[in-house]
């Protein structure tokens, strides 16, 4: 899974895949704005197959707060 949602999250934030570790939060990845945000949640729901709600996008601030958001609900 850990690929996988560098993978993603570099695609969506339009990042390099080596800027994507548990340091990537929305205050060090500079591109990762409002619009930017919503692309990455459409983009991890469809790659890892997860609906997030109103609450957990707020909450998906970065790296390990996605990853664990996205093991709660299972995802490989």
């Amino acid at each position: 899974m850990e690929e996988k949602l560098r993978k993603v999250m570099a695609a969506a934030l339009e990042v390099p895949e080596a800027r994507i570790g548990p340091e990537a939060t929305t205050e060090t990845i500079e591109t990762w704005d409002s619009v930017q945000h919503l692309k990455l949640v459409f983009s991890l729901e469809d790659a890892f197959r997860v609906k997030f709600t109103g609450t957990e996008i707020i909450e998906l601030t970065g790296y390990g707060a996605i990853r664990e958001h996205l093991l709660k609900k299972g995802a490989k």
